[in-house]
């Protein structure tokens, strides 16, 4: 198995997505059990196809944008076997023009730790994935630490879901899935005890917008995903913020499939978001905290 190197041109893509699921391996084994995968396409409203990985990255290179590619590793509390991230990161490498692949791992796997470390060295995996309402845990509690410091040595982001989810919704009980979990104020210890690990907020933080943009203003190495929301119906906050102090740490992306980039990059012109920040959010700021160039 290659290990994967970024080979993206940033002079040729016009924008970096660093919100895009693989749902579907090349196995056609799903990420989700079936009722939460259906669940999770009423609440978004989505019908279209699960695509790939050589799909996906078909799809993003037709739009001339490259784009940050993961699972959501939840087998002990879903009781389903993850997509393999060692499978996502060899597909980016025979796509390594528009894909870099975040790994993700339960931090519930007794060899966390080594799993993680892992998908760094051999496979070249260039940040993590964590859902912690998914994935059941409360991501301020200190026993995540060593993955945390692992994350941190490897000097890649970790991309954290913030906010409300579709996973379960509709549900009895929500399938058990706790949305508490997924407040950004639990990451701001994380953020504060290890200040060299880049984190980033993804999503609206509805309905904790403001926990999120406190937390982004107090520790620099704290970033925001846009992503799993149309541009219009961002909160008036997030705009604002996004317009001027924390535009150089907000990102673009989608939650593809669940929301396409093309839907999101249409509706962006009907927000109060200035043309003079949208390159950063679009490309630079991703850029630079990818280390692309």
């Amino acid at each position: 198995m290659s290990r994967y190197e970024p080979a993206i041109d940033l002079d040729a893509v016009t924008a970096i997505d660093v919100h895009v699921h693989i749902e579907v391996d090349d196995h056609g084994h799903s990420s989700l059990p079936d009722d939460l995968a259906a669940a999770a396409a009423a609440y978004f409203k989505s019908d279209g196809p699960r695509p790939d990985l050589d799909s996906v990255a078909a799809y993003y290179r037709e739009r001339r944008t490259a784009a940050v590619v993961f699972t959501v590793d939840a087998e002990i509390l879903l009781d389903h076997p993850s997509i393999s991230s060692a499978e996502i990161a060899e597909g980016a490498s025979r796509n390594n023009d528009v894909l870099i692949p975040f790994g993700s791992v339960d931090p519930h796997h007794a060899d966390a730790v080594d799993r993680i470390r892992r998908l760094v060295e051999e496979n070249g995996v260039r940040g993590f994935k964590f859902h912690p309402t998914v994935q059941g845990f409360d991501p301020s509690d200190e026993r995540w630490y060593p993955i945390y410091a692992a994350v941190q040595e490897a000097g890649v982001p970790a991309l954290f879901h913030t906010g409300q989810t579709g996973i379960g919704a509709g549900m009895p009980g929500g399938r058990g899935l706790r949305l508490a979990l997924s407040n950004p104020m639990l990451l701001d210890g994380v953020a504060a005890d290890f200040p060299e690990l880049q984190i980033i907020m993804a999503h609206p933080s509805v309905p904790w917008q403001d926990e999120a943009l406190s937390v982004a203003t107090h520790k620099p190495n704290t970033w925001i995903d846009l992503s799993g929301w149309s541009p219009k119906y961002f909160p008036e906050s997030l705009v604002r913020a996004a317009n001027s102090y924390l535009k150089t740490r907000v990102l673009f992306g989608s939650d593809f499939p669940l929301l396409t980039p093309d839907r999101w990059i249409r509706d962006a012109p009907q927000t109060a978001l200035k043309p003079e920040v949208m390159p950063g959010i679009l490309k630079a700021n991703a850029a630079r905290l990818l280390g692309l160039g």
